[in-house]
C-alpha cells in the first residue's frame, strides 16, 4: 500500500529544468534513498514531498492522517529557543513531560523531587516510558546535553543533531531526512544506520555515504537528467543496473546515429512532393533523429597526474604530544612515513585528528617531540578552514593562475579545461564566477587548486563534505592512481575502505594505535576484541592481510558456531525477561529518584546487548 503518490512533478528554477513530469511513489515500510548529482533538484523535490515546496505541475497525495518527519539541510529553530524547547515541543504532552523528565535528571542532587515525582505520574498515566526510553537512547548516542543550553550559541553541526534528535523522538510514519550523516562522528553514523534499519517506518533520505544507504534502504531512486529511475535493491545493486541500463542506452544511440545518417541523406534527397509511403518514413526520420541527438554517457576519463619527486626521508614524527584544555590528544607518538602510504584516521570528534593534521603541517605546535619533513616533500593540505577563493574570479581563470596545462602520470600534457571536464566543470560552468557556484562546487574546486600544484604528499581534512556521489567516484578513481603518501581524515567508510592501506586510531586518550588494513578490517578487529572503545593489545601491531580472491562461501555452520547460535537464542529471552522487569520498576511510583536513574541506565545497558547479541544472530542465520 502506497504512503504517498507523487505524479507528473515539473519544476524550474530560473528559467532551467529541474525535472520535468517525473513519478515516485513510496509503500508502507519502504526505505529509499535517492541520489543525483549537486543541482540535479534533490533537495527540491524531497522539499515538495514534504510540503516545504510547490511544484510547477502535478500533484502529491498522501494517505489520510500520515504522520511525516522532514529533516532539512539547515534546520531552523526559533531564537532564544533551548534544546528542551527545541526538541520536546510543549503541545505535544508525552513528549514535553519526558523533556522535562531528562532536565531534572540533569540537575543531579540539586532535583526537585516533588516536580520529579509530578512529571513521573504525569509519564505513567499517558505510557510515556517508552518514548522516554527512545529518548534516552537518541541524546545519549548523538551526544545532546544540558537541555537549557539556547540552541543560537550552537554550531551548524550541533544544531543538525538536534533537528535528528527531535525527529527520531517523535511518532512518524514516513521520515525524510535530507543528508542525515552529515556532522555526525563514525560511531553516531553506525548508531543511526542501525537504528533506523530495525525502525518500522517508511523511509526516504539523501545521503551520499554509501555503505549507509546500503545499510538502511532496500530501493534507490535516481534523479538524472530531469527523469527517475528506480532499483529495487541496496547500492551495489543499484551500481549494477545502472552499468547495465547506460551500456544499453550508448548501444541504442550508436544504431540510431547509423541509421540516422543514412535517413538524413534520404531526406535530403528527396522532392517536396510525398508519398503516403515516403511520409511514413519521413516521421520515422524525426523518431531516429531524437534518439539519435540524445545524451551518450561517455566513457570515463583515467587521469594521473604526474607529482614532483619524493626522496627516502619524508615525514617523522618523534614522541609527539599534545593536550587541550587538560585533555591529553596524543602522547608520545612516533612515526616514520613510507612511500606510497595511504593512512585514515579515526577517532570521535574532539580526540584529535585534525589537530595531528595540523601539527604535521606546522600550524599547532606540539607540547612536546619533533616533526621533521623531507626536503622533497611537497604538501597539499585541503582544510575545511583553508579554502579562500577569489570570489571575483571565473573558474577557469582561478584554475590558470596556477598552471595553464597539467602533466599526467603518463607524460602527456593537457589543458586545465580538459581536467576541469573531468571534474564536472563543464563547457559554460568553466566561465562562471566563483561567487556563483554552490557550496558543493567551491570545495571541488578548492580540492583541484591543491592538486594542480603537483604535491607528493596530501593530507585531506574531511574532503567528502558535501560531494555528491557522482565527485566522489570522480575522487576516488584519481586518487587511487596517487603514487604519493596521503593521510586522511573522512566520515566516509566507503571512502576510506576504498583508499586506505592502514589507520591511525585516536582514542582521546592520549594513545594512537596503528591498525593495519582499512576502516572495515579495522571494525571486525574492533568487534573481535569484545569490547567498545578499546582495541585488543595482542592485536594492535598485527597485519589483517587482505585475500585477493573472496572466499569460498561457508554453506554450514561450524559445531563451535552452532553452539554459539544456540546459546545466543537462550540469552535473547533472557535479556527480554529483563528488559520487561526493567519497565515494570521505572513505572513503579514509589522508587527514589537514584534507583529511578539506575533502572533507566540498566535499561539502556540491556536494550545495547539485545541489538549487538541480535546482529550476531542474523549474522549466523545468514
Amino acid at each position: 500500500m502506497n504512503i504517498f503518490t507523487a505524479e507528473g512533478l515539473t519544476k524550474s528554477y530560473n528559467e532551467k529544468p529541474l525535472f520535468t513530469g517525473i513519478d515516485i511513489s513510496l509503500s508502507e515500510g519502504q526505505k529509499m534513498a535517492l541520489i543525483a548529482a549537486n543541482g540535479s533538484g534533490k533537495t527540491t523535490l524531497l522539499r515538495i514531498l514534504a510540503g516545504r515546496d510547490t511544484a510547477d505541475a502535478g500533484k502529491v497525495s498522501y494517505r489520510s492522517d500520515l504522520r511525516i518527519g522532514y529533516l532539512e539541510q539547515d534546520p531552523y529553530f526559533t531564537p532564544g529557543a533551548s534544546i528542551l524547547d527545541c526538541i520536546f515541543e510543549p503541545g505535544h504532552p508525552i513528549l514535553h513531560a519526558i523533556g522535562e523528565y531528562e532536565r531534572l535528571l540533569e540537575m543531579g542532587e540539586d532535583v526537585d523531587h516533588v516536580a520529579l515525582q509530578d512529571v513521573m505520574n504525569t509519564l505513567d498515566s499517558l505510557n510515556g516510558w517508552d518514548y522516554e526510553a527512545r529518548a534516552a537512547e537518541v541524546l545519549g548516542r548523538l551526544g545532546i546535553h544540558d537541555m537549557d543550553k539556547k540552541v543560537s550559541e550552537m554550531s551548524g553541526g550541533q544544531k543538525k543533531r538536534i533537528a535528528l534528535a527531535r525527529l527520531l523522538i517523535e511518532d512518524h510514519e514516513l521520515l525524510l531526512l535530507d543528508e542525515p550523516t552529515n556532522h555526525l562522528d563514525l560511531d553516531m553514523i553506525e548508531w543511526l544506520e542501525n537504528f533506523l534499519r530495525r525502525q518500522n517506518k517508511s523511509i526516504l533520505l539523501i545521503s551520499h555515504d554509501r555503505y549507509f544507504l546500503d545499510g538502511v534502504c532496500n530501493t534507490i531512486t535516481e534523479l538524472e537528467d530531469g527523469k527517475i529511475f528506480t532499483y529495487n535493491g541496496g547500492y551495489a545493486y543499484y551500481l549494477e543496473r545502472k552499468e547495465e541500463r547506460e551500456a544499453q542506452e550508448r548501444s541504442t544511440i550508436d544504431k540510431a546515429r547509423n541509421t540516422y545518417r543514412k535517413e538524413l541523406e534520404w531526406m535530403r534527397r528527396q522532392p517536396k512532393a510525398r508519398t503516403t509511403k515516403s511520409k511514413s518514413r519521413q516521421e520515422s526520420f524525426y523518431d531516429v533523429e531524437e534518439v539519435a541527438k540524445g545524451k551518450k554517457s561517455e566513457a570515463k576519463m583515467q587521469i594521473t597526474m604526474q607529482m614532483n619527486r619524493l626522496g627516502s626521508k619524508i615525514l617523522e614524527l618523534e614522541n609527539v604530544c599534545k593536550s587541550f584544555d587538560n585533555k591529553l590528544l596524543m602522547e608520545n607518538f612516533s612515526y616514520t612515513f613510507k612511500r606510497g602510504e595511504k593512512i585514515g584516521l579515526i577517532g570521535r570528534n574532539g580526540a584529535g585528528k585534525s589537530t595531528l593534521l595540523n601539527i604535521i603541517m606546522e600550524l599547532v605546535k606540539p607540547d612536546k617531540g619533533r616533526v621533521k619533513s623531507g626536503e622533497t616533500v611537497v604538501y597539499g593540505y585541503y582544510s575545511q578552514q583553508g579554502m579562500n577563493l577569489p570570489e571575483d574570479k571565473r573558474v577557469i581563470d582561478v584554475v590558470k593562475d596556477i598552471a595553464e596545462y597539467v602533466e599526467t602520470g603518463s607524460g602527456n600534457w593537457i589543458g586545465v579545461s580538459q581536467f576541469l571536464n573531468h571534474f564536472r566543470f563543464t563547457g559554460a560552468k568553466q566561465h562562471v564566477y566563483v561567487s556563483k557556484l554552490s557550496g558543493g562546487e567551491k570545495k571541488r574546486l578548492y580540492l583541484l587548486t591543491i592538486l594542480l600544484k603537483n604535491p607528493n604528499f596530501l593530507i585531506l581534512d574531511e574532503p567528502t563534505n558535501d560531494l555528491d556521489i557522482v565527485t566522489l567516484n570522480i575522487l576516488e578513481e584519481f586518487l587511487e592512481g596517487y603514487q604519493g603518501c596521503m593521510l586522511m581524515v573522512t566520515h566516509d567508510r566507503y571512502f576510506m575502505d576504498r583508499l586506505v592501506d592502514h589507520v591511525f586510531v585516536l582514542d582521546g586518550t592520549g594513545d594512537v594505535k596503528d591498525i593495519h588494513g582499512n576502516y572495515t578490517d579495522y571494525r571486525s578487529i574492533f568487534e573481535q576484541g569484545g569490547k567498545k572503545q578499546e582495541i585488543p593489545k595482542q592485536i594492535e601491531e598485527k597485519a589483517v592481510v587482505k585475500q585477493e580472491a573472496p572466499a569460498k562461501k561457508k554453506t554450514k555452520l561450524s559445531f563451535k558456531e552452532q553452539h554459539e547460535l544456540d546459546t545466543i537464542e537462550k540469552e535473547l529471552a533472557k535479556l527480554e525477561e529483563e528488559k520487561k522487569k526493567l519497565v515494570e520498576r521505572m513505572n513503579d511510583t514509589s522508587l527514589s529518584h537514584d534507583d529511578l536513574a539506575k533502572a533507566a541506565i540498566d535499561y539502556q545497558k540491556t536494550e545495547d546487548k539485545i541489538d549487538e547479541k541480535t546482529m550476531r544472530w542474523l549474522e549466523l542465520q545468514e
